[in-house]
């Protein structure tokens, strides 16, 4: 655990501190598309973050291989060199959009392709657990047909939430949190070496993500761009690969009885498996939802609009940061509700936990302009707008109308987070207007 907590801040160092150089060459470049219709920010903010996020992969890959405990990850397996190969790929294919706006068709090729790259590699898909059935082994051709569907979908489902600002990086890191401590229990609890490249590859992946929401956190400095986002979801979809595909569910030592008894049995064991696709599960809903949306208007299924679930949590009345925060706590109510069920599967607490967190949830949802006040002895260590509003202090021999007011200052070219000072308020009577 500690060769892995070595690698998870070392790329999160790595990608911080790469972030703000890349921000400036992204503004040097160009790279700031235009705002929009659907676009929810206000200023012209620079892309190209995966930039940072890529080279943060690179470092912890180099720093895991050089750890004593975890060098044999590369000398047993050929995972991480197949995972960046496809990752390099798919890097360059979304900085090139970033900066040129490719075509659709281009970049879903060049997803297949680096699955393929993996798969030409070995990571890949050999067997699958079935309930009721039991393990099936799979033809190289259906394992390579699952395992490029499983990372189209994966990158596709990432690039779809990456709507608001830290949303899709905060919900891939929560995924990944709740995978990594899956994989680690069999690597260490069952003394499985295949889960170890899936450990391995989580852990990286927090790394990133959490090394670069400090610039992404609303109001975003920088956006991760396709180039972040699909490459992240590459990451997520190669740690499901590894560990569904290679991993051996006899070694787990669990089936006992026939073969339908022991599949029933290890049931709860294999549910985390699809941890990864924890996070497809609101993307997933919000793309059904939106092609029946498109369609009963007539219009094109790929149309775009401001329909999407981040927008209606917008429209009706919560502020941006604590749209984002709602949809974290779902991803992490299906990501660790899932993993608490694999663990204890006969616990009813865990359900009656997992139904109580529901209805906070749906609580949180019908009160958006509900915003709590911390109490009096905490006002020092919350932020600003949880702490309790002092009545403004009136001038002696002023009126209430000559009191000093801060009124909001347009942004400039590139605006207040793209370059020069973040501070959007000024003093109206320093700036020259009538009180």
């Amino acid at each position: 655990m500690r060769d892995y907590l070595l690698t998870l801040c070392v790329t999160a160092a790595v990608t911080y501190l790469l972030t703000g150089p890349v921000r400036k060459f992204a503004i040097a470049t160009g790279a700031m598309p235009e705002i929009r219709a659907r676009d929810v920010h206000r200023e012209p903010t620079p892309r190209l973050g995966g930039i940072a996020m890529f080279f943060g992969l690179c470092t912890g890959l180099l720093v895991a291989d050089h750890l004593q405990n975890l060098s044999s990850v590369f000398e047993l397996s050929n995972e991480p060199r197949a995972l960046l190969s496809g990752a390099a790929l798919i890097w360059l294919i979304g900085v090139l959009d970033d900066k040129f706006e490719l075509d659709a068709l281009i970049k879903l090729g060049a997803q297949m392709i680096s699955a393929g790259v993996m798969v030409a590699q070995g990571l890949t898909i050999l067997w699958l657990p079935i309930p009721g059935v039991g393990v099936v082994s799979l033809t190289p051709g259906q394992g390579t047909l699952l395992t490029v569907a499983l990372v189209v979908v994966t990158i596709n489902a990432v690039n779809f939430v990456d709507g608001l600002d830290g949303l899709a990086a905060g919900m891939v890191c929560i995924a990944a949190a709740a995978f990594f401590l899956y994989a680690y229990r069999l690597w260490y609890g069952y003394t499985i070496e295949a889960a170890a490249p899936a450990t391995l590859f989580t852990a990286i992946l927090m790394g990133m993500c959490l090394g670069f929401l400090p610039h992404n956190m609303h109001p975003a400095r920088i956006f991760m761009g396709d180039s972040g986002s699909m490459l992240i979801g590459l990451i997520l979809a190669a740690s499901a690969i590894s560990i569904t595909g290679q991993v051996d569910p006899d070694a787990l030592k669990i089936f006992e009885g026939s073969t339908r008894e022991a599949t029933h049995a290890a049931l709860p064991v294999f549910i985390p498996l699809v941890l990864p696709l924890t996070i497809i599960a609101i993307p997933m809903a919000d793309l059904v939802l939106a092609i029946v949306r498109r369609t009963w208007k007539g219009q094109s299924p790929f149309a775009a609009d401001r329909g999407h679930l981040h927008h209606r949590l917008l429209e009706i009345g919560h502020s941006h940061s604590r749209a984002v925060l709602i949809m974290y706590f779902w991803s992490a109510l299906i990501a660790f509700g899932t993993l608490a069920y694999s663990v204890h599967s006969a616990s009813m607490w865990i359900v009656l936990g997992i139904t109580v967190l529901s209805a906070i949830g749906l609580v949180l949802l019908l009160l958006p302009r509900f915003t709590p006040r911390a109490p009096r002895w905490a006002q020092a260590v919350v932020p600003p707008r949880y702490r309790r509003r002092k009545p403004a202090p009136v001038a002696e021999g002023l009126g209430p109308d000559l009191t000093e007011e801060r009124v909001p200052v347009p942004a400039g070219l590139h605006g207040a987070t793209a370059i020069g000072n973040r501070e959007r308020f000024t003093d109206r009577r320093k700036a020259g207007t009538p009180s």
